[in-house]
């Protein structure tokens, strides 16, 4: 019998001061049973980084056809498309097909500077890329705020990050490797 996803309650509230964007969000998170706790706190943290009252979760890991946050206009482009992880070459190239933006949140230490060594060549004609990298330790971090109920903090200053879960504080620097033009 397969596993079902453990669902997560995230009150999710963002304040960022580099985008002006002020607001809490009630999440309903699925969480697939292949997924750890670790790439579920990066998913809620690449949400909060571009929150946005269209943004929205997806099916993530179980479609292949979907991102793991998008953003539709309301005639329903998409306008934003959030992967996670290290997708093949293939998979970015179709998601810049398909999206005005796309962001790749990596994370995985050694793992996602070699994916990246392989992959950023292919990817300099993509205006719309913007590759974004978190630390292995900032990552291992923030799993250890995960909870099934969660309210969770974001504050965006300056491009610093920090996380918080109760008393429970994270500092997370993103480092862009590639910046959409």
């Amino acid at each position: 019998m397969a596993q079902k996803s453990t669902i997560y309650k995230v009150e999710l509230s963002v304040s960022d001061m580099d985008r002006h964007y002020y607001e809490t969000h009630k999440l309903t998170v699925a969480k697939h049973p292949s997924e750890t706790d670790e790439r579920l706190m990066v998913r809620l943290l690449a949400f909060a980084l571009n929150a946005n009252e269209q943004l929205e979760l997806t099916k993530g890991l179980s479609t292949d056809e979907e991102p793991d946050i998008w953003q539709k206009s309301l005639s329903g482009e998409l306008e934003l498309w959030v992967a996670l992880g290290l997708p093949s070459e293939k998979v970015v190239r179709q998601s810049c097909g398909k999206a005005d933006k796309v962001i790749v949140y990596c994370y995985g230490g050694n793992t996602a500077e070699m994916w990246w060594d392989k992959i950023k060549n292919s990817t300099t004609r993509f205006d719309n890329l913007q590759v974004v990298n978190f630390s292995e330790t900032d990552t291992h971090e923030l799993e250890k705020l995960a909870s099934r109920s969660m309210k969770l903090q974001v504050n965006i200053q300056d491009g610093s990050v920090m996380v918080s879960v109760d008393e429970g504080i994270v500092y997370v620097t993103p480092v862009e490797w590639k910046a959409a033009k």
